[in-house]
């Protein structure tokens, strides 16, 4: 009776695109959970589900979850993008006569691209600094190299310059990718009609 019920429901939803669904489930599942918990897992749960014998890096399995769990965030800006798209951009691409892949690479994309600048921006600065939570499970970042130089018996007395420059190093890094967001957008003409 189950199986009939979740049947009913993917159809009735996603109207049997096995595609839409596994990508709603993806998007929504990681966009549920936080970054730590995807970086446990694939430091602590991912090599129980590998067959034995098979191993993969602690650095590759970080990455690929960092990088999952950016794609779940940066699929839903661009799907925001695609809801603000007015039907009549969809309806002209039709009535030129192009093929779907035409229509959203040539029209759709861009248009949707260019009104979700914004929202991608400040998700790849999140991103960047969220890099530190890294350290949480056993990786060496900038975080862990600022704190390996107070612990060392050379620098004793040095305890506020690394930090100082982690700081300006964040400051300066979100400071081009904020400029570069309002080059291209100016570029784009976002904003403006």
């Amino acid at each position: 009776m189950l199986v009939l019920v979740i049947a009913f429901a993917f159809q009735r939803t996603f109207k049997g695109n096995v595609l839409a669904a596994f990508s709603t489930i993806y998007i929504e599942f990681v966009r549920g959970v936080p970054l730590i918990t995807v970086l446990f897992g694939s430091i602590i749960l991912f090599p129980i589900l590998l067959p034995p014998g098979v191993e993969i890096l602690n650095t590759w399995r970080v990455l690929w979850a960092v990088a999952l769990f950016a794609a779940a965030y940066l699929a839903e800006n661009v799907r925001g993008g695609l809801q603000a798209i007015p039907n009549g951009q969809y309806e002209a691409a039709d009535s030129l006569g192009f093929s779907a892949y035409q229509k959203y690479r040539l029209i759709i994309l861009p248009q949707a691209l260019r009104v979700v600048i914004p929202a991608i921006v400040g998700q790849f600065i999140g991103l960047f600094k969220d890099t530190t939570l890294v350290a949480i499970v056993g990786m060496f970042d900038v975080l862990g190299v600022a704190n390996a130089i107070a612990a060392q018996e050379d620098w004793l007395g040095v305890r506020r310059e690394p930090y100082i420059f982690l700081a300006v190093l964040y400051f300066v890094g979100s400071a081009i990718m904020t400029a570069y967001s309002r080059r291209l957008e100016r570029q784009t003409g976002l904003g403006e009609r």
